[in-house]
């Protein structure tokens, strides 16, 4: 079943070496700041991008890239021979934070078009404004820790359609998440920011994905996810101040699970 739900052919695809090499090289950059570099250990981008399959020839879909962490490694990979559309929060509408989030990401990506040459600023505001790239047009979608947030405003149902939607048949929709226990409830997922994995599973399911793999590249057993201030009391948030500051850096940043999901180029049967 599943086969005749991928049912496509690959384009030609750079050897897994090279795009291992071209990560790395955009992962050791001078034009990362150097506080995005001290995440690499919590993140694991060169790891986490192979597990989604990105490729220098893809267009790609980046998710709410706020500060543009990723964006400083996926851009320049994708610059020669691909295309970064990073949908970002609405330029004039929502918190005044958001506003200033895309204001500092414009001009990063303007400063180094050396780097950012393949970045096209498009807009994420569900549930109406979705259209974060030409319908079709995607090889790959990729979100990182953004589903809570979805679910905190009810708009992850939009969110996913309109993902489903900006691939293109054959597509792969990559998903990092804070990873609840499981069962956790939604108001618990809500309140902790972390969502159990079959809920972020269900919802792709629903906007017709398929899960093909996960991975537990970004997990952190040491992350116990009952914390006063949910997952925002580890860094990089730390929002608790001072207070068991050094037991919740020695943690480190929070268990994540990364799912990969298919468009097929069927619908799968209901």
């Amino acid at each position: 079943m599943l086969a005749a739900l991928l049912c496509f052919s690959m384009p030609a695809a750079a050897q897994p070496e090279g795009v291992a090499t071209a990560l790395q090289a955009a992962v050791e950059g001078n034009h990362r700041l150097p506080e995005n570099v001290g995440r690499d250990r919590y993140r694991h981008p060169v790891e986490t991008l192979q597990f989604l399959e990105l490729q220098p020839h893809h267009t790609v879909v980046e998710i709410w890239p706020a500060g543009g962490w990723y964006t400083e490694v996926i851009a320049p990979v994708v610059r020669e021979h691909g295309r970064l559309y990073a949908a970002h929060f609405a330029p004039h509408e929502g918190p005044a934070y958001r506003q200033e989030s895309r204001r500092f990401f414009q001009a990063k990506v303007e400063s180094r078009q050396d780097m950012y040459g393949s970045v096209q600023i498009t807009t994420l505001n569900p549930p109406e404004d979705t259209a974060i790239a030409p319908p079709g047009s995607a090889d790959r979608v990729y979100t990182f820790r953004n589903v809570h947030n979805w679910m905190k405003a009810g708009t992850e149902d939009a969110v996913f359609q309109a993902m489903f939607k900006a691939l293109k048949p054959g597509g792969l929709l990559g998903v990092v998440e804070h990873r609840a226990p499981p069962k956790r409830s939604r108001k618990g997922m809500v309140r902790s920011g972390y969502v159990t994995e079959d809920y972020v599973i269900e919802v792709a399911r629903r906007a017709g994905f398929v899960l093909i793999d996960r991975s537990e590249i970004n997990a952190n057993p040491a992350d116990r996810k009952l914390y006063p201030n949910g997952v925002w009391s580890l860094p990089p948030s730390l929002r608790g101040g001072e207070t068991d500051r050094e037991k919740y850096l020695a943690i480190g940043e929070s268990d994540r699970m990364t799912l990969k999901f298919l468009k097929p180029f069927r619908s799968p049967a209901r």
